[in-house]
């Protein structure tokens, strides 16, 4: 058995999972402590289905404790960019274009050193140890407790992003030290600044986890904990600790991976309607599309692993407003004040959700309370929802073919059963929960991001090579053997370098072995060669 929890902005989905088998599910109200939450729904589980906890083989969890402290500046370390490219770069800065509270936040603390390499592997300039001394010994004297090392060009060669580590950590002993090539893509700025936000989140990851873990262990639950990836696979606590940023997107992600697994529509649009916000992303072999774009985060750009995801202020706590003969819904919300608001509830604020139960499609609350609302009204507002998501998957798909829509999260409800551009609609049973069902069924992962100089003749032995690399990283990482699959392969002809330079991707998964400990960092991160 695994339990699976999703803690979002609005609610903390829970569910029991047995094989693959749904036991039991539970929804409560998301804390401000969000362990306590967490605890609330392991008791409301436990009390739809008694269950040893010593049968529990595993706890999966997705959480937004990360991506809210960077959306709110809260809770973050001091944090120093060093950046290894002298004489080049200079014109832009690290933290250029970050916005001022963030750095503020983590003390706006830069440096630039020698270093770094070109596009082809050659040297810029040699690394200069004595500039990372005097470095140390300014971040001893403002007791700054992060640093991101960033150097150009790492992804081909990361070897003076490693020695700076090093000559930091040998001089700064426990300084919590972030390096580019293990956490963004080709990109320098997109890069640095996706390492710069995991070092600053280094002590909240350690707190947070920590937290977890002991709140886990206070309920009787001793199983490994995991937290979801943006990837919609899984990594354990330590990797968390190491790479909070990977967490970003586990929310709409975990609610992708379930939508997949209950409707068994593996390519299709999922749409996952929450309190306060809908996501829609497409599904690709039963994996969120990944965004090929830089990702804006908290108004920083980044270019690290993210899913391809549109969201919208749009929800089951969406205020309602009429002006003239216009009906707008949302983007502001009651959030998790719903059952004190909502009109259905004995509120006085016409919500989303009483449209829902004024128009007949769901049994909330007390339809009494709805019943004298104006039924155009009730259609304008159901209908300005169902425009606003067809618009979004229009976006979205890549052909002007018709698509499968799986819809989920409970204000899912929102929407008709069939609608333009959907060559069929699901509603899968469970899909209220469908978040903490993603975040139960998740996967182990290895991935592979490198560059081959492909000789003639000799594209199908690197492209075996790259598939086997990613397959024992799984493997390693704790993947049960047999289940071990490859679900995305990526070449890039580069046409820039020299020696047929092609970037090839791989990324392979495997169901979580039944003794596997926690996932290894190094099985995660990227190689290149």
């Amino acid at each position: 058995m695994r339990i699976g929890i999703d803690v979002g902005g609005t609610n903390t989905d829970a569910v029991l999972m047995d094989g693959d088998s749904v036991l039991a599910d539970a929804k409560v109200t998301t804390t401000p402590d969000v362990t306590d939450g967490i605890v609330k729904a392991v008791q409301a589980l436990r009390e739809r289905r008694d269950f040893d906890p010593g049968a529990v083989t595993g706890v999966m969890l997705g959480t937004t404790h990360f991506i809210n402290a960077i959306v709110e500046a809260r809770d973050l370390a001091p944090t120093a960019a060093v950046r290894l490219g002298l004489p080049a770069t200079q014109s832009l800065p690290p933290l250029v274009g970050w916005p001022g509270n963030l750095v503020s936040a983590i003390g706006g603390h830069t440096y630039l050193c020698h270093g770094g390499h070109e596009y082809d592997g050659r040297v810029i300039s040699d690394l200069v140890p004595d500039e990372l001394h005097k470095i140390a010994d300014d971040l001893a004297a403002k007791e700054v407790r992060s640093v991101a090392v960033t150097s150009v060009f790492s992804l081909v060669n990361a070897e003076f992003e490693l020695r700076a580590a090093e000559i930091l950590a040998e001089r700064l002993p426990g300084l919590r030290v972030s390096l580019s090539h293990e956490v963004g893509r080709t990109g320098l700025l997109e890069r640095e600044n996706a390492t710069v936000i995991n070092a600053a989140l280094g002590e909240l990851a350690e707190r947070i986890c920590d937290g977890m873990v002991a709140t886990l262990r206070g309920i009787g639950l001793h199983a490994p904990l995991y937290l979801s990836q943006n990837d919609g696979t899984l990594m354990g606590v330590d990797y968390a600790r190491q790479y909070p940023v990977m967490t970003f997107a586990s929310g709409p992600t975990n609610s992708m991976r379930g939508a997949a697994y209950l409707s068994g529509v593996d390519d299709c649009a999922v749409v996952d309607v929450g309190g306060t916000t809908t996501d829609v992303g497409m599904l690709h072999h039963g994996f969120p599309r990944e965004a090929s774009t830089e990702v804006s985060v908290g108004g920083i750009r980044t270019n690290f692993r993210m899913p391809d995801v549109l969201s919208f202020g749009i929800g089951g706590g969406s205020l309602v407003r009429q002006d003239d003969a216009d009906v707008k819904v949302g983007p502001d919300s009651v959030g998790y004040r719903l059952q004190d608001e909502a009109l259905v509830f004995g509120g006085k604020t016409l919500t989303a959700t009483d449209l829902v139960v004024a128009a007949g499609r769901a049994d909330i609350g007390d339809p009494e309370q709805v019943a004298s609302l104006d039924r155009d009204l009730v259609t304008a507002g159901l209908g300005y929802v169902t425009e606003r998501i067809t618009g979004t998957i229009d976006r979205m798909r890549t052909s002007r073919a018709l698509v499968p829509v799986v819809l989920v999260g409970g204000g899912s409800v929102l929407l008709p059963e069939e609608f333009p551009l959907a060559s069929s609609v699901l509603r899968p049973e469970q899909f209220a929960v469908a978040n903490a069902v993603g975040a139960a069924i998740a996967q182990i992962s290895g991935d592979v991001d490198r560059i081959y100089a492909v000789q003639p003749g000799q594209r199908d032995a690197a492209l075996d090579t790259a598939k086997q690399e990613a397959t024992d990283r799984a493997l390693i990482a704790g993947a049960r053997p047999g289940t071990v699959e490859i679900v995305e392969v990526e070449e890039i002809p580069l046409a820039y370098l020299p020696g047929n330079a092609t970037r090839i991707r791989v990324k392979a998964v495997g169901d979580l072995a039944r003794d596997a400990s926690a996932p290894s960092p190094v099985a995660h991160g990227p190689g290149i060669a």
